[in-house]
């Protein structure tokens, strides 16, 4: 139907025993659009993936992925999707080439097809040459190229990656960003899980702050960001003592604190006006601040302001998050 999101869902919750993942989570994806979950590990960015690709059933709410329902009409959800999860899914005694036709003819294209589109997609992620060797021989980065080839050898109408880039190197992240940004200009619809706000910040057209498994914020990168003003002042206090007495008197107005730095950082909207307000205001007797400097806001700004801690946090994740 014209208009109709590419995925829709409504109060899902999930618990595992007595945990609760999911809280109440709620999503309108436009097609052909790139949506990102973002999140510290055990927020229930996996939890919500698997349920919107059919591995898994909500306890409550509802979901429509390409315009079918998750529970109801799980088999031609599956036909409308691919998802590349956490970890690769590969054959390590097979080349590359064999991995993406056997895809392809179990995905339903014949002999011939699934030759030919796992040439077009070994070339596209630059793996032509890789093609003819096992797995065992790739690098973690042509591992996840192959991965995400993998997903598309039937070409879906909506691509589900979760934490497609986790673990690798620099020049291999910024390879899987750009055919993640190609896939989006050819109209397949991207969802994205990832722990990097870079990630997020730089592909998401719309973004998704979710928290103890229920979403805290959503809109584009830069209304995010309004919602902690456009800029901060980070402080570096003398000792201690000024670091409590303004963290104190600061409160809920502090948007990032660092103790072991003697750190601590306000909104500004970054004009000289209002940062030598602020530094009156804050240090009167010109005493308590060493050092400040001025920083755009960034999205880790906004969870941090919302939730109290770090996107970038590294606890283990509960069992099926």
């Amino acid at each position: 139907m014209p208009g109709e999101p590419a995925i829709e869902a409504t109060g899902l919750t999930k618990s595992y025993g007595s945990v609760p993942v999911l809280t109440g989570i709620d999503l309108r994806v436009p097609p052909g659009s790139v949506f990102s979950l973002l999140g510290p590990n055990g927020a229930g960015k996996t939890t919500t993936v698997r349920i919107l690709t059919t591995l898994t059933s909500p306890d409550a709410g509802s979901a429509r992925v390409a315009g079918h329902d998750v529970v109801r009409d799980r088999g031609l959800v599956r036909r409308s999707i691919s998802l590349t999860g956490q970890d690769t899914a590969l054959d390590e005694l097979q080349t590359g080439a064999e991995n993406l036709v056997m895809m392809g003819r179990l995905g339903g294209l014949s002999r011939r097809s699934a030759t030919l589109r796992a040439a077009e997609l070994l070339e596209r992620f630059d793996l032509g040459e890789a093609g003819a060797r096992r797995i065992g021989t790739y690098s973690g980065g042509m591992r996840r190229r192959l991965d995400l080839a993998a997903s598309l050898i039937v070409r879906p109408a909506v691509l589900f990656l979760d934490e497609p880039t986790t673990g690798l190197d620099p020049r291999s992240r910024a390879a899987m960003w750009t055919v993640i940004t190609d896939l989006a200009r050819s109209g397949v619809t991207v969802f994205l899980t990832t722990q990097y706000l870079e990630e997020a910040d730089k592909l998401a057209d719309r973004i998704a702050l979710v928290d103890g498994g229920r979403i805290v914020a959503e809109g584009t990168t830069t209304q995010l960001k309004q919602q902690v003003s456009g800029h901060r002042l980070d402080l570096t206090l003398t000792d201690r003592a000024a670091f409590d007495a303004l963290a104190a008197h600061l409160r809920d107005r502090a948007v990032l604190r660092d103790p072991a730095r003697l750190s601590l950082s306000v909104a500004t909207d970054g004009t000289a006006g209002h940062i030598r307000a602020l530094l009156d205001t804050l240090d009167p007797a010109r005493t308590a601040v060493t050092r400040f400097a001025v920083h755009s806001a960034t999205l880790d700004d906004v969870f941090l302001a919302l939730t109290g801690h770090a996107t970038t946090t590294h606890d283990k994740e509960r069992a099926g998050v």
